[in-house]
């Protein structure tokens, strides 16, 4: 797939790459040609050397309101006549084609988690309601910025659906199994402000501050770290949930010992011993960490 896009915007302004998800009239609600797009766009941007870090939010006042309905209709097979043929339909259960990611972190790279497989961080910037399946979407990313007075559901149970696409296990490392299963059970609307205070959302903020206080936290990754670094940490993270304290102090230690030979090391000791702000190269798609 290639641009132009149809369903969202995709912005490169060195070193955040920003996507919009772009159908405001209808509260972004997500379609399978959304999430093939969103997926190309982040493949772009994780082999874009310019690109340190990303940004995903929603245009107009909503972040995403979750699956397009006309789709549910699709599946459920309510609605025969639907313009949205049967295929379309189906095709929000599977983005399809190569994900972007790290291939050796598989167990990360479903259908809407493999952000967390990317070398790069990831932040939702959550500008207004995001609902049903765009809250897996946003726990899939690294951090999430939320305007304080959106709110966020998880809508499953009022469906009749279950927790889908993995938010049994995100939700539950970010926030405990009984928070997670109010939120879940009662499908409660809950504001960025009480966000925040569950440990769900990084900050809550005004909304005009959401998006550009995520791409300045990327602006100063950029100013003040190493990408390569980065790229390594977010990955022990994200392996080291599945794994003992042993085994990921055992990993830390050959890391450890990489590290010291990258031109990064070298550049972040005379940096700071020179009083100086460091100059590290970036990264892209073919970086392993």
């Amino acid at each position: 797939m290639t641009e132009p896009y149809q369903d969202i915007l995709y912005e490169v302004t060195d070193p955040v790459a920003t996507i919009t998800l772009n159908r405001p009239e209808f509260l972004n609600a997500w379609t399978g040609r959304m999430g093939h797009e969103v997926a190309d766009a982040m493949a772009q941007a994780e082999a874009d050397p310019a690109v340190v870090g990303i940004v995903i939010t929603g245009a107009g006042r909503g972040f995403c309101a979750g699956a397009d309905m006309k789709m549910l209709q699709g599946i459920t097979g309510g609605d025969g006549d639907s313009a949205v043929g049967d295929d379309e339909s189906q095709a929000i259960l599977n983005v399809g084609g190569e994900l972007p990611g790290d291939a050796s972190l598989n167990e990360l790279r479903d259908v809407y988690t493999y952000p967390m497989s990317m070398r790069k961080p990831v932040i939702a910037a959550i500008n207004g309601a995001a609902a049903g399946m765009a809250v897996p979407i946003v726990l899939a990313c690294d951090l999430r910025f939320m305007n304080q007075d959106a709110v966020l559901t998880t809508s499953f149970a009022q469906r009749g659906l279950i927790a889908e696409w993995g938010i049994s296990w995100l939700l539950g490392r970010l926030v405990g199994p009984s928070v997670a299963l109010d939120l879940l059970f009662s499908a409660r609307k809950v504001s960025g402000t009480e966000a925040v205070q569950l440990g769900l959302v990084n900050r809550a903020l005004p909304a005009d501050e959401v998006v550009p206080a995520a791409r300045d936290y990327i602006v100063e990754l950029a100013r003040n770290c190493s990408p390569a670094s980065i790229a390594v940490m977010k990955r022990q993270v994200y392996l080291d949930l599945h794994r003992g304290l042993g085994n990921a102090t055992t990993d830390a230690t050959r890391l450890m010992h990489e590290s010291f030979g990258r031109q990064d090391f070298a550049e972040g000791v005379q940096s700071f011993v020179q009083r100086r702000e460091p100059t590290f190269p970036r990264v892209d798609s073919s970086f392993m960490g």
